[in-house]
């Protein structure tokens, strides 16, 4: 058995196990952890947890972040801060096609991460020059989507709340227009995409909701009869859990399904 923590190393970042071993850590303690690319600098997410893993499958927790721990990141986001404005500058002066919006450090000071948005393929070879001359450190160029760009800088969705994938999502999900069929929202493009210009995430949260109830419900166009009166299903409010009929002589009338069951009752 091994005690199991999840961390994370952005507020709503991906949430990753680590082993804590012997160490007492508790939600929201600062962490530093060994990863792929060296120390690491993280949040526990999740309270340790014994499970059956394979110790060597987890990185190590190695301690409580210390004050000189969070002295040595404002030194590192100061770093970032440079190291942004810099190629902002460079990616001007070469003309280069892309949009940088964040740098990262490892905690070590080994790597620099630089994280962009471009239509295509970028040739950026002479920027790695340029950055590798500045600050004589290893750099990596990692193109990223639309969406990783809104979830690192943040904003406010149409529904006047923080957009979701800055504050709580940690992963984007698969979204179709055919969930906003399945919702029966207008497919204006306008008005069920996000600030990212993509279909809004949220389409996801309610989708198996909608499905569910609506294998419950008439189909439209299905000939229902209720009190005696005949008519064709035209609309479903699955929020309400009702149909609109349409009778003989063109009017409509909303009907619920608990009046349905008690007719087949």
């Amino acid at each position: 058995m091994v005690n199991v923590t999840g961390v994370k190393f952005k507020t709503a970042g991906k949430i990753y196990d680590f082993n804590s071993n012997a160490l007492v850590v508790s939600i929201g303690d600062r962490v530093i952890v060994e990863t792929e690319q060296g120390l690491g600098f993280g949040i526990v997410a999740v309270p340790s947890q014994e499970k059956d893993k394979d110790e060597k499958s987890l990185k190590n927790i190695v301690r409580l972040a210390t004050q000189e721990d969070f002295t040595w990141r404002k030194e590192l986001e100061s770093l970032e801060l440079l190291a942004h404005e810099y190629c902002v500058q460079c990616i001007k002066d070469l003309s280069l096609l892309m949009n940088l919006f964040s740098v990262e450090s490892t905690f070590d000071r080994n790597k620099l991460t630089f994280f962009y948005t471009a239509d295509g393929r970028i040739d950026f070879r002479e920027l790695i020059k340029l950055l590798v001359k500045e600050f004589s450190i290893r750099i990596e160029m990692r193109q990223v989507g639309i969406r990783n760009l809104s979830k690192h800088v943040g904003g406010v969705g149409k529904c006047g709340r923080e957009l979701c994938c800055s504050s709580f999502m940690h992963t984007f999900d698969p979204v179709s227009i055919k969930m906003a069929k399945e919702q029966g929202l207008s497919l204006n493009p306008t008005k069920i995409s996000g600030v990212c210009g993509r279909l809004m995430c949220c389409l996801t949260f309610e989708d198996k909701t909608y499905r569910y109830y609506k294998k419950k419900m008439p189909k439209l166009g299905k000939i229902i009869t209720v009190e005696d009166v005949q008519g064709k299903v035209v609309r479903q409010n699955v929020l309400r859990q009702s149909v609109t009929v349409r009778l003989d002589d063109r009017t409509e009338k909303e009907i619920f399904l608990s009046q349905l069951k008690k007719e087949n009752t």
